[in-house]
């Protein structure tokens, strides 16, 4: 009797060790999902698609660069993206997500009308782009769980890059501040315009003032990334960016007044100092707003609308109407859409535009279906801003930035991965042994 009972208490000393031996998770560099290699090649994956999608036409820099030299940097960029999150993800393991599958039901959208070659050969090659885009993000759906990683990853990424703004600013600021642009600012060492840089600083402006209101950075790290950011958004004079921004950081901040005593000390500090700039700065805010237009050229959104108007009244046919004309340079008769849901619709069709609003609304109910948290108010932030920006920009129909926020929401709202339990062998019953 004493040496089966001696035997049982070995036997379950045993499994309990083995237990906490195979639960202790994996440190060396590269061992498994979680390890600090792994977290660098993700980080940079995620920066290697951030630099895909700054585009390859903007203001002219300081040394001339061959718009065929960008293409090559940002292609390669997104080529590198995706053999690095194959790399780390060869077993190919994903996460189910809504966002993706729309995703790529978009991406099939866009081959089959491209497929006519209606816009030229280089509707394929953006296909294919857009292909490998979405392929980088099923692979990097592994690590969606939940968390502020890639919060952190798109803050440093933009970070990064108007930092190379700055630095173009402080070199040359002749050619930071063109008149071609009526002297708002662009990218002088790389090819930005006004508005990209205005939806980058407002972006991380967001998510950073977030973070700091979660507690999860502290007021010197904020304010390194949030002063000089809020610069460079001013002397853009982007008014989309700007109104994105206090838009989005209303919504935001006001899913977290209920849980968060920090977001209403500082949604009611906001509303005043709001109200004190609208008082006493009334004439300067309406100065930069209008950045000298007429009232005429402000009305149809600096001609804007011309081209919303011309597009919509051109005669399509039953095809073209549902599926496009296929991928193309977001423009029409030479000039840009600068709207998202006009630059599908004339790209993918009717079919198209339905996908990205019903992207746009499951994002935005599992945001509201989610319990208060700073990952739901990122979500909504990044959600209400991409619909903000959808009327003046376009880019939800392509891999673009946009498509990149909205990536990053869905991560936010992505459930934490459950851990799989470790299967134990069945020990007898001490009826049995005696």
């Amino acid at each position: 009797m004493d040496t089966q009972k001696n035997t049982q208490k070995n036997t379950q000393k045993n499994t309990q060790k083995n237990t906490q031996t195979d639960t202790q998770p994996d440190t060396r560099s590269g061992a498994g999902p979680g390890s600090a290699g792994t977290a660098r090649i993700v980080g940079i994956v995620w920066g290697l698609l951030v630099l895909n999608t700054l585009g390859s036409a903007g203001a002219k820099t300081i040394v001339p660069l061959p718009r065929s030299l960008i293409q090559m940097v940002t292609m390669g960029a997104l080529v590198a993206a995706f053999a690095l999150a194959l790399t780390v993800n060869v077993r190919l393991r994903i996460r189910a997500s809504a966002y993706l599958l729309l995703l790529t039901l978009l991406l099939v959208t866009s081959v089959i009308s491209s497929a006519n070659l209606e816009s030229g050969f280089g509707a394929l090659f953006r296909c294919f782009r857009l292909a490998l885009f979405v392929g980088t993000l099923w692979l990097l759906s592994r690590w969606w769980d939940g968390s502020l990683t890639f919060v952190r990853h798109h803050i440093r990424a933009y970070f990064a890059v108007l930092g190379s703004v700055a630095l173009g600013l402080v070199v040359s600021p002749g050619a930071a501040l063109p008149d071609l642009y009526g002297g708002r600012l662009v990218g002088a060492l790389w090819p930005l315009t006004p508005p990209q840089i205005g939806q980058y600083a407002a972006v991380i402006i967001g998510l950073t003032v977030l973070l700091l209101l979660g507690h999860r950075t502290d007021r010197t790290s904020a304010a390194v990334v949030i002063v000089p950011s809020f610069v460079l958004l001013a002397l853009t004079h982007t008014r989309t960016a700007t109104l994105g921004l206090l838009i989005g950081l209303a919504l935001a901040i006001g899913s977290l007044i209920l849980t968060s005593a920090a977001a209403r000390r500082f949604f009611t500090w906001a509303v005043l100092c709001g109200v004190v700039a609208a008082v006493g700065f009334a004439s300067a805010l309406q100065t930069w707003f209008l950045r000298g237009q007429t009232k005429e050229n402000f009305s149809s959104l600096t001609g804007r609308a011309k081209v919303w108007d011309a597009l919509l009244s051109a005669p399509r046919t039953t095809s073209e109407k549902f599926l496009g004309v296929g991928l193309g340079d977001k423009s029409f008769g030479g000039l840009p859409i600068d709207n998202s849901w006009l630059a599908v619709y004339n790209e993918q069709g009717l079919a198209g535009v339905t996908l990205v609003a019903v992207i746009i609304i499951v994002l935005g109910g599992v945001a509201l279906l989610r319990p208060p948290s700073l990952q739901r108010a990122c979500a909504i932030f990044l959600i209400s801003y991409c619909a903000i920006a959808s009327y003046t920009e376009a880019g939800l129909g392509d891999a673009s930035p946009y498509l990149l926020h909205l990536a990053l929401a869905a991560s936010l709202l992505a459930a934490p991965a459950a851990a799989t339990p470790l299967s134990t062998p069945e020990l007898p019953r001490r009826s049995e042994v005696t």
